[in-house]
């Protein structure tokens, strides 16, 4: 498991970014179960994610509407299967709008450029 936290911070909002190789459904769930055993991910607001594996994508918003699609589409460009990548943010206050988007989309990015 890798976790990358604290990269981004907006208007009191604070975001993570974490992943592993995972193939399944199923592994996926047990790599949040992982993830939220650890206080600090357990209390964030949102844990979204998304993982390319042999019966297509499979993603999850956790209330972050729209979030699991970017982090599946940003999978696809760069045809990553069986990697599980879960962006979490833990709300500030403030809402950000579109820059959310952004935000996923740039936590997704360190990720992929520094997880190997």
């Amino acid at each position: 498991m890798q976790i990358f936290d604290g990269i981004i911070s907006d208007r009191g909002s604070k975001y993570a970014v974490s992943g592993q190789p995972c193939t399944s459904v199923n592994e996926a769930k047990a790599f949040i179960k992982t993830l939220c055993k650890k206080k600090k991910f357990a209390k964030a607001t949102h844990n979204s994610w998304a993982l390319l594996h042999s019966e297509g994508a499979t993603k999850n918003d956790n209330g972050e509407s729209g979030a699991g699609m970017v982090i599946v589409r940003m999978l696809e460009r760069e045809n990553l299967q069986n990697h599980i990548i879960v962006v979490t943010r833990w709300y500030g206050g403030k809402h950000l709008g579109g820059d959310r988007f952004r935000h996923v989309k740039d936590a997704v990015r360190h990720y992929l450029d520094n997880a190997f």
